[in-house]
Order: C-alpha cells, then structure tokens, then sequence
C-alpha cells in the first residue's frame, strides 16, 4: 500500500510540475539522436562566418544560432565546445567591437539574449553588463522616437512595437533572458504583457497568424517566431502571472492548429494550409520545438502531442547533411500580398534561419 501511494503520490507531483515521462520523445534511431544532430549542428556554427543584419552588425539569425549552439554545449557538458563558443565573441570586446548591434530595433535589440547566456554559463560579469542596455533600452524612449512610439511607450509598451508577428520572439527572448539572469520580474512581466498585445491583435480563430494583418497568408517562419516566443515566454513566466492564462490559450489554439495541419511527412509547408507548397525546414522545427517543450512542461497532452512532435523531428533531421548544414530554409521573406512570392522564394542550405531552430530542438529533447 506504501509503495502504491507513493507511486501515485510521484506521477501527481510530475503532473503539477510539469515533468513529462513521455517515451514519444526519446530513444531515437542511430543518426537521429539529439546529441549527435546537435553536436554537428554547433561545431558546423563554430566555423561558420558572421552573417550581418543590414551589413554592418551580428544580425539575428547568427545570435539565435550562436545561443542554441552555448545551450546545446551546457546541457552536455562540452567544455571544449564552450570555449570554442566564447572565442567567438570575444574579438566583440575588442577588434570586432564595431560589430555589436545598435540598440533602436527589435530586430537588433535581440542581441542582448546572447551575452545573457554567455553570462549564465561562465558568470563573467562583462556579458551581463554588455548584455543589459539591450534590454533595458527596449522600453527606454529616445528622444528621437516618433508620436506613434511614444504612444506605445504611454500604454507600458516598448516604444518598438510595430505589430509584426516576428517581433515576438526579438522581444521576448531578450527581456526572458534578463529576467532568467536578473530575477527581476520588470523584465518578464512587460514581455508578457506585449505577448499578450499581439495575440489580442495578430491571432486569427484558427489560432494561427497572417504575415501582416495586409498579406493574408500563414507564412511558416513568421508563425514559428510567435510559437517560439510564447514558449520561451511560458517557460520561465511566473505561474501567478496575470498574463499566462492569455498566453497559454493563444499558445494551445495555435498548437492546435499546427497539429491539424502537418503533413504527413512530418513537416509544415512553406505557407501551412497550402498542401501543395513545398515543406520548409526552420518553420518546421520551430514548430516542433514548441510542441517538444509544450510535452515536457505538461502545457500539452503528451498522448496527443508526443507523436506530432516526434514525427516532425523524424521528418526534420534528413535535411540535415554531413557537413552540418540544413536544406530547404526559406531566406528571409519580407511580406507581399502574393500568394506565388512565398511559393517562388529561394531555398537556402546552412542558412542560420534553420541552423537555429533546429539546434533549439536538440536542446528541448536533451533537457529534463
């Protein structure tokens, strides 16, 4: 009777705390195991050029890159990976210091997620003091902004905002991360706060998102930046938050969504209701990687989910090739009312719009 009681007393505090014993992500055939697919992802990165945002700074693709690769080299305990990571950077301190981002854009403001982690994992406290006016001065107005930014800021938004699905993933990772390497929950509560901003605005019934509220098509990669920044969001947001109950009904109508339309290969198409689009890798894996987390942190039904989040990573990891470098990645899209541009749009290999998100699924399938 001891025994008994104390195995359900165990499954009940795994329930409430969200740790799931879902078989569905694990034991994966030769080839296909999270370490071995993330360890050639990160040491193909460790080689790889800068790739720059408008030509002159580290841009966004690189940052995430450069953040799965440090996880992906924590979670294993890879110190030789972590130094050849830290290398890296630290020619930004010095003779690549014109490099660094400016801070006026979500779309460089995003930089500030990487010192943080390169923060939490040496404890140099030059990364944290790089990496915190990126965050803070994503709601700091400058005296150059526009009534229409002061408006934001007035509301106790960031005067970035522009309503672009995309922002959610520049916006939250970079306030997350602050918050992650600060506790200060300023950080965490105006994320979700604009978290739930964009879904009152953006989400469609179906719970997925148009590229813009003018271009009536559910890109793939503009979804997976919002599945991915509700997930990076929930994941460290404070049960007691007034936002989260918001947050994780958008985060489950879209999952929802997704799950209805995967193919039957596994993966998610270049606009996700189109069957006869072409099925793109980075959408894909930010898809998978939300669902992945949403199993293990008990947001999502593993039964359900569990398969869905296993066939994508199954379907995902043949477009991955010797060298490291993953095919069929959509480059990056600005919006048009066309429903033949997204169709037409080049397909790239090793671009690090894909090397990303697929390094940020190894990790969600390595982490307990």
């Amino acid at each position: 009777m001891f025994i008994r009681n104390a195995v359900v007393l165990l499954f009940l505090l795994s329930a409430q705390f969200g740790f799931s014993q879902t078989k569905e992500l694990k034991n994966f055939p030769k080839g296909y195991e999270p370490e071995t697919v993330g360890k050639k992802l990160a040491e193909r990165f460790v080689v790889g050029k800068h790739a720059l945002h408008m030509g002159k700074w580290i841009g966004y693709p690189e940052v995430f890159n450069w953040m799965g690769a440090l996880k992906f080299a924590a979670l294993t305990k890879d110190d030789v990976l972590i130094k050849k990571l830290q290398d890296r950077f630290e020619p930004l301190f010095t003779t690549e210091k014109q490099l660094l981002p400016i801070m006026n854009h979500v779309d460089v403001n995003m930089f500030g997620s990487l010192p943080f982690e390169l923060y939490k994992i040496t404890k140099d406290k030059r990364y944290l003091e790089l990496a915190l006016p990126y965050a803070d001065t994503q709601w700091s107005v400058p005296e150059s902004a526009s009534p229409q930014e002061k408006a934001w800021a007035d509301k106790g938004y960031s005067w970035q905002t522009r309503l672009w699905i995309d922002d959610m993933y520049m916006i939250t990772i970079v306030q997350t991360q602050a918050y992650r390497q600060t506790g200060d929950r300023k950080y965490i509560d105006r994320a979700a706060k604009q978290m739930v901003l964009y879904l009152d605005s953006l989400q469609k019934p179906n719970g997925l998102f148009y590229h813009a509220p003018d271009v009536p098509f559910y890109w793939g990669r503009g979804n997976g930046w919002m599945a991915a920044g509700m997930t990076e969001l929930l994941h460290d947001l404070p049960k007691n938050s007034q936002y989260r109950p918001r947050i994780l009904k958008g985060y489950r109508t879209m999952m929802q969504s997704l799950k209805n339309y995967q193919a039957k290969s596994g993966m998610w198409n270049q606009l996700i209701d189109e069957p006869t689009f072409w099925p793109e890798t980075s959408g894909t894996a930010m898809f998978a990687f939300a669902m992945i987390t949403g199993v293990k942190q008990g947001w999502l039904n593993e039964k359900e989910y569990g398969p869905v989040a296993r066939k994508a990573w199954l379907a995902m990891v043949p477009y991955v090739n010797e060298s490291g470098n993953v095919s069929e990645v959509c480059v990056g899209t600005n919006k048009k009312n066309d429903k033949q541009y997204y169709y037409d749009r080049p397909r790239h290999t090793g671009d690090y719009h894909g090397q990303a998100p697929y390094l940020w699924c190894t990790v969600a399938l390595l982490e307990k």
